[in-house]
């Protein structure tokens, strides 16, 4: 059926918002999970818990700041309130809220602290609410919990500074009247784009999409260009002939966890959108703390294999790490981040395609050479109609190489369908015999594609864009 060279293009048209390029830029960043539970040893609350359980007497925001600076992280996002309804600020919409715990003698303010850590490391900050609150009698009553809960985003919207997103989960349960809430969240939304209007809305919201799941699964091709419903299009008249269309949109979405964005899936869309991916997943098996996971925290090996396979999947990642009950991150977890920010970092250090000499066919003004450069500042582009460029890096002598990271220039749309990577062979370290050996392919590149593939030495290094939408767009060649 393709090419369809209009339906292409109105699928590269599809762009992020400059909250969600934000967001995607950061690449990694941490979830902090904490509350009255962490000293009851529960994942979720019931809401009747003391106040005065909560007495993190160690607390100390500078050292989780520490922590994810040391692993690469560009900012945190704090679960401010969990469904148990517990406040880590005095909020003075509730009593159940840390003015009422033995925490600082009721003056202390968890948010604030953690806020202002974040700043002072060079971090962004979030905040997370859950929408339900098994404490509140308000909840299951409509807009007068509505109106607890916008004054409630309100305080935390306007008390801690710039906001990089506020994440929602579509938790939704019965409260302690029995009643479950009906969510309105065009008001919510509407709520955050005034008060926070560079703020992205994660998960359950128009900003982030949330990956599946929570073990850390990623998609081999994770698409940033989405449907945003289904019906009757042109494109699928044909094969509606043979299979009754509504069977066949069945089937599209059967597949849509593993196919999200595809061409065939897309060809039934009556709209589309552009929702990148978030990977969440905890460092422990639980999101809150417990002792008995001290020996459970993920391995550097394992941190840096979820790190390749989401920030180097077209997805950010979004690592929980839980206090323990002194307010402190555990020794084993700080140890995991420190190891895995110090082999990234060292993986990354140099970008032999620094020094390389790039040919690739271009349009006359966006050259090949600005791809040394990870900025959005220039990106490179061939001709239009050119949908299947290679590029070629020769370097200055021959060397080992493994990594190869693409970015495309997502301000102007995810194009790449496919791609593949290859080398000149080079014996016992001389030169090239000017032969080509495939050492890799992909599929989706989108805002960071990373291959990884067996150590070569090679002094040439060649990317053929085996299938583009419309012409390829890239911001960033890096070699490794």
């Amino acid at each position: 059926m393709y090419p369809n060279f209009e339906f292409d293009k109105k699928l590269v048209k599809i762009h992020p918002s400059p909250r969600q390029l934000a967001v995607e830029q950061m690449e990694f960043y941490a979830f902090v999970h904490f509350t009255v539970n962490t000293f009851t040893d529960r994942e979720w609350g019931e809401g009747t818990e003391e106040e005065s359980l909560f007495d993190p007497t160690e607390f100390d925001a500078d050292q989780w700041a520490d922590a994810l600076v040391s692993a690469g992280m560009k900012g945190l996002i704090l679960t401010c309130k969990h469904h148990d309804g517990f406040c880590l600020w005095p909020s003075a919409m509730t009593s159940h809220c840390v003015k009422n715990s033995p925490w600082k003698n009721g003056n202390g303010d968890i948010v604030r602290e953690v806020s202002d850590a974040c700043r002072s490391h060079g971090l962004k900050f979030g905040v997370y609410l859950s929408p339900w609150d098994r404490n509140q009698p308000l909840y299951g009553q409509g807009k007068p919990y509505d109106d607890y809960f916008c004054a409630q985003l309100t305080e935390l919207l306007t008390g801690y500074g710039e906001i990089f997103s506020v994440w929602f989960d579509g938790a939704c349960g019965e409260g302690p009247n029995g009643k479950k809430q009906v969510y309105d969240w065009d008001r919510y939304y509407a709520l955050i784009r005034e008060l926070q209007p560079g703020a992205a809305i994660s998960v359950c919201g128009p900003d982030i999409r949330w990956c599946g799941n929570e073990a850390g699964y990623t998609r081999p091709s994770e698409w940033s260009v989405l449907p945003t419903g289904f019906g009757e299009a042109p494109e699928v008249a044909e094969k509606s002939q043979k299979e009754d269309s509504a069977a066949f949109r069945k089937r599209q979405l059967s597949a849509s966890e593993e196919d999200l964005g595809s061409r065939d899936l897309l060809r039934d869309a009556t709209g589309f959108k552009w929702s990148p991916c978030e990977t969440n997943t905890s460092i422990r098996p639980g999101w809150f703390y417990h002792a008995s996971d001290d020996d459970k925290v993920r391995s550097v090996d394992n941190l840096v294999e979820l790190w390749f396979r989401s920030v180097g999947g077209n997805s950010t990642l979004l690592l929980n790490i839980p206090p323990d009950r002194r307010g402190l991150f555990h020794e084993n977890d700080v140890a995991a981040l420190e190891a895995m920010g110090r082999t990234l970092r060292e993986l990354f250090a140099v970008n032999l395609a620094a020094d390389a000499s790039i040919e690739a066919p271009d349009d006359g003004y966006h050259t090949a050479e600005v791809l040394k450069t990870d900025s959005y500042d220039e990106y490179y582009k061939p001709f239009d109609g050119e949908n299947a460029p290679e590029i070629v890096l020769t370097l200055p002598e021959a060397r080992a190489v493994s990594i190869l990271s693409l970015k495309e220039h997502i301000p102007m749309g995810q194009r790449i369908e496919r791609f593949a990577v290859d080398v000149q062979t080079a014996e016992d370290g001389g030169a090239s015999d000017g032969r080509w050996k495939q050492v890799a392919e992909g599929t989706t590149v989108g805002y960071r594609k990373i291959l990884r593939f067996d150590p070569v030495t090679t002094d040439a290094v060649r990317i053929r864009i085996l299938d583009s939408r419309v012409c390829p767009v890239l911001s960033f060649v890096g070699l490794y």
